[in-house]
């Protein structure tokens, strides 16, 4: 009888426990990544910085999609840095340091100031963003970037099956764009579902996507997020080859633009007829076919298999993280509690 008493009190203990313990989670927190939080104020900050205008008519709903949508990649962010943080890859001052000097450089402080007030941004929050993001770079390049080699025979089997894409009749721009409209386009559908719905709202949001460019943001990634394009959009803003012939039927400083980027090199905002736009130079091709021994060849070839072996390796190696981080997501809990684990 004693045993069976002791019995009961245990498990009842037991049921207090674990109420205590869910009872012990903070309103505040939305999520944790082994047991470090990520709070509802650190997700609203950057979902204001992220969607700085919600597209009319958006619905709770729609909010709260983005919401989870973010709160993943916040997650999965951390979960790098927590492996950074174990293999000694923190960031230090001076690199810190070093990249702020460089995202300074082409403003005056007053220019600079508007492009942080742009973002609902201060300097220690830019430089604790900074901070994070060469972590994760670092980690990457340790533990991702190291892994990839592309031999010769990889170019080579490339170039053979796509032989006809190194033909090109006339000098040809491969161009991307982020594109920003003051009136929204029913048909622009990007990830965000962010649309400009004026030309105050426009002018706002590109110079927000032109500073998180030059923090050093994915071109592809911004576009998909908020590219008001619905061509490219999908796309990462890529456009494809552009004809030298077809760019005198372009506005003059998009054409100028085209004509004197670099390959890598990204335009400053241009206002034309149609709104606002940030171009990118993806690669520049003369005229003719190209062989497989043109060093040209051999790094576009070598760049596009290395970005896809990467993206691979990534991937796999976030999962394989995952699988050591214990996530609670109770912002997913609370949007769907019937899920939780009894």
């Amino acid at each position: 009888m004693n045993t069976r008493r002791n019995a009961s009190l245990l498990l009842l203990t037991l049921g207090l426990v674990g109420a205590a313990c869910k009872s012990r989670v903070p309103p505040n927190v939305a999520a944790t990544v082994n047991g470090r939080a990520i709070t509802f104020a650190d997700l609203d900050r950057q979902f204001k910085r992220q969607f700085p205008q919600q597209p009319e008519g958006a619905s709770p709903d729609q909010v709260q999609f983005q919401k989870l949508e973010l709160l993943r990649t916040m997650i999965d962010e951390e979960i790098f840095l927590q492996r950074a943080e174990k293999l000694s890859l923190l960031a230090k001052d001076d690199e810190v340091d070093s990249r702020l000097s460089q995202l300074k450089a082409p403003y005056t402080q007053e220019e600079f100031q508007k492009q942080l007030d742009a973002q609902g941004m201060n300097m220690e929050e830019l430089k604790s963003q900074i901070r994070r993001r060469l972590t994760i770079e670092k980690l990457v390049n340790r533990e991702i970037g190291n892994q990839i080699n592309i031999s010769d025979k990889d170019v080579s089997e490339f170039y053979n099956a796509n032989k006809a894409s190194f033909r090109f009749p006339e000098t040809m721009y491969h161009v991307a764009r982020i594109v920003v409209t003051p009136g929204p386009d029913p048909n622009v559908r990007n990830l965000s579902g962010n649309k400009a719905q004026n030309e105050d709202q426009a002018r706002k949001k590109i110079l927000m996507i032109e500073a998180r460019l030059k923090q050093g943001e994915d071109f592809s990634t911004l576009a998909q997020a908020f590219s008001e394009d619905p061509q490219s959009a999908a796309n990462g803003g890529d456009v494809g080859y552009v004809q030298e012939s077809s760019l005198a039927q372009a506005d003059t400083d998009t054409r100028k633009a085209i004509m004197t980027l670099l390959p890598g090199q990204v335009s400053t905002p241009i206002r034309n007829a149609g709104g606002y736009h940030i171009l990118k130079m993806v690669a520049r091709e003369p005229a003719g076919q190209r062989e497989l021994d043109d060093p040209r060849v051999q790094q576009n070839i070598r760049e596009t298999l290395r970005t896809r072996k990467e993206q691979l390796l990534r991937n796999a190696y976030l999962d394989a993280c995952r699988n050591e981080s214990p996530v609670m997501n109770y912002l997913a809990l609370s949007i769907a509690p019937g899920f939780e684990k009894k």
